[in-house]
């Protein structure tokens, strides 16, 4: 676990604590968290500090967006601290990073869980100690939640889906597809595949196999699209990812059969790789989300929780307040208009000189 915090002084007497004092805490933190020791019973929640607890890196937007820009507007905010942890997609490593969170004196969590089920018992521990919980991204599947900041995930697949339908149509290369579905312990995946069944299942495509991608992982997907190439063959003529990170798998075992011309591919972040795989054709589209925005409004509700102030949202999911944010669909056609136009990415990022050609094909500088 890291820490963050602006060099310069303190503004708020109250939260002042001594160095070494921190260092021990936190190590103290560390160790229960390996020992399975629930720590010191008796350390009181800090009003300048907050965890930020992120489930894997294996998605290039936790670590290249979420995690600078929501420890930029805690900067904005004030002199608090920002204990940082990743738990690489496993749900226990997790649990580990947010007991020691707790025991350091973390006076907000804002946690993006590995598993919505067992993040459950995270929630329950920090509720025992006051300390509020915002659900980041994913929503957490009880316990009693402070917030919930996402996008609207059921309309992710459904954007994914009708794009997909919509390429499916331009080609005549027949309608077998295969679905690559999200992590079965990441709530959002089963709303992205809810999303894009209602659209799917319309749509005269057939679906000759499906798969739930066990931790996003690439490597799993690319390994059960080259079992799926060696029983259809041909006959696949698309292939539903849910990210880009499973794309990416996915285009890699299409490319690593010989497979010619490549079936229509899906994704979602708009990972730069996947923004040049468009441009080359290997991708068909990805959905955009604008990231700065959740990541900044989580910094604000968990700055406002710190102080026991009131947060309120547009709407209620479970009894829960939340903000859901709007995703976007994104082709070749939209790239400036959409990653570009918000600074996402530049040109410069995306139009390398291995993809100098296609960027000028595709209008792209």
């Amino acid at each position: 676990m890291s820490r963050t915090r602006p060099d310069r002084p303190r503004r708020r007497p109250g939260g002042r604590r001594a160095a070494a004092a921190g260092v021990l805490l936190l190590a103290a933190g560390l160790l229960s968290a390996c020992t399975g020791d629930p720590g010191p019973a008796d350390v009181t929640p800090s009003d300048d500090t907050i965890a930020l607890l992120l489930p894997d890196a294996k998605t290039a937007r936790y670590e290249t967006f979420d995690r600078p820009l929501f420890e930029a507007r805690v900067a904005e905010l004030g002199e608090y601290e920002v204990l940082y942890a990743n738990a690489d997609q496993d749900a226990a490593k997790q649990q580990q990073q947010a007991e020691s969170a707790l025991t350091s004196g973390a006076g907000v969590l804002v946690l993006d869980p590995v598993d919505a089920n067992a993040a459950v018992s995270i929630v329950n521990s920090a509720n025992a100690k006051g300390v509020p919980v915002v659900s980041y991204d994913r929503l957490i599947a009880g316990g009693d939640l402070a917030y919930y900041i996402s996008f609207d995930n059921e309309k992710v697949g459904v954007l994914q889906a009708t794009a997909f339908v919509e390429g499916m149509r331009s080609t005549e290369d027949g309608s077998g597809i295969l679905m690559v579905n999200g992590s079965p312990t990441d709530s959002n995946a089963a709303l992205f595949k809810r999303g894009a069944h209602s659209v799917i299942d319309h749509s005269g495509l057939r679906v000759l196999a499906e798969y739930d991608t066990p931790g996003w992982s690439p490597e799993k997907a690319q390994e059960w699209v080259s079992g799926q190439i060696a029983q259809h063959g041909d006959a696949i003529a698309g292939v539903y990812a849910a990210n880009d990170a499973t794309a990416g798998g996915a285009v890699a075992a299409l490319r690593v059969a010989n497979v010619d011309p490549l079936p229509i591919v899906t994704g979602q972040d708009a990972e730069l790789s996947a923004i040049q795989r468009i441009l080359t054709g290997d991708q068909y589209m990805t959905v955009y989300k604008a990231i700065k925005p959740q990541a900044e409004l989580a910094a604000e509700v968990a700055v406002k929780l710190l102080h026991g102030e009131e947060v309120t949202a547009p709407l209620e999911i479970e009894g829960t307040p939340a903000t859901l944010l709007d995703p976007v669909a994104v082709t070749i056609d939209d790239i400036m208009d959409t990653v570009v136009a918000d600074g996402f990415w530049s040109v410069d990022d995306i139009c390398t000189p291995a993809y100098a050609d296609a960027c000028e094909a595709a209008g792209i500088g």
